[in-house]
């Protein structure tokens, strides 16, 4: 069967990623073995996006990745590579976001060293600066675009309305944005921002979470992940409520003879060629199941059930606690 695959920008890839997140602790703890594990799955399986960050495990992703690729030399052409910056700390070491060319440029080439490669495929502003306009952020990124250390530009978590205005100043290759069967707020303008610009819309959480999967998170195993501990919808009472309303959706996965995960990413790909999902993970077996999901074609009937067991707006609280909505753009 031919492995299915999407756009970004004029380049071709695999129409599930890799959210190297995974790869630094953030889900819980993991090694760089580990980590070996899945890109070596990855190559195997023909999965060629790797998406991390700067500030993932304060660079701990980026090694990884580099290290492979540095066993590896004959997977750097293989590999569409996408990376982010813009996030850091003040003269205070309080959170902030830079969009300057200066701070990106630096960022960029601090990563492009624990990397080991000259160039990105697709380079990332992480989060906005509320007070630089979004042309002038966009100027920094096609300046870097222009002295070849990037080939395509993207943004994380950003408004239709301000997608819009950068894409008039250089074309936007990707916007990342979380994007699945428990967070649908993407419906409301940036899915269709992003098709009607040749955007691709990059999928983070496609999984929920764990919450679409057959292995939900334990209350037990949120001990060693901070940022879900804080995250409403995995506090009680909602935590139990999003398990009991989810077990319908693996119930009906089962009965498809699939995984939970699997259905999870094939319910997203087929919200539009223009959507890629990028899940994270820190099992092989798990990273086998997703992959399972980009084979699977879903009917208008398969898909009309899901919307049965899983009506939008089911999930049970926030998507960010307050704190963690300190730089997403709200639009809806």
């Amino acid at each position: 069967m031919a492995r299915p695959s999407r756009t970004i920008g004029t380049d071709t890839v695999s129409a599930i990623g890799i959210g190297a997140m995974s790869f630094a602790d953030f889900y819980g703890p993991t090694t760089e073995e580990n980590s070996y594990a899945i890109l070596d799955a990855a190559a195997e399986l023909g999965v060629n996006h790797i998406d991390t960050s700067n500030i993932y495990g304060m660079g701990r992703s980026e090694t990884a990745i580099g290290a492979w690729l540095a066993a590896n030399p004959d997977q750097r052409a293989k590999m569409h590579i996408a990376t982010k910056g813009g996030i850091t700390r003040d003269e205070n070491n309080t959170r902030c976001f830079r969009n300057d060319l200066a701070h990106l440029e630096a960022e960029l080439d601090k990563s492009l060293a624990r990397m080991g490669v000259d160039y990105v495929d697709l380079y990332y502003i992480h989060r906005r600066q509320a007070e630089r306009p979004i042309e002038e952020a966009t100027e920094a990124l096609a300046a870097l675009v222009a002295k070849g250390k990037t080939r395509a530009i993207g943004f994380s978590e950003i408004a239709p309305s301000s997608l819009r205005r950068a894409h008039a100043v250089h074309p936007v290759a990707a916007v990342q944005s979380e994007y699945s069967l428990a967070t649908r707020f993407a419906e409301l303008g940036l899915v269709q921002t992003c098709a009607e610009l040749g955007t691709t819309l990059v999928a983070f959480s496609p999984v929920g979470r764990t919450l679409l999967t057959d292995r939900p998170v334990t209350t037990a195993r949120l001990a060693e992940m901070p940022f879900l501990q804080s995250n409403p919808r995995f506090q009680p009472p909602n935590l139990a409520a999003n398990i009991a309303q989810t077990g319908q959706f693996r119930a009906l996965a089962a009965d498809m003879g699939q995984p939970a995960a699997a259905l999870a990413i094939a319910w997203l790909l087929a919200q539009g060629p223009h959507v890629l999902p990028i899940p994270g993970t820190r099992s092989v077996a798990h990273f086998r199941e997703l992959v399972q999901g980009a084979q699977l074609q879903l009917s208008p009937e398969d898909l009309a059930h899901i919307a049965q067991v899983l009506p939008v707006g089911w999930a049970h609280g926030d998507r960010y606690s307050a704190e963690q909505w300190v730089g997403p753009e709200r639009f809806c």
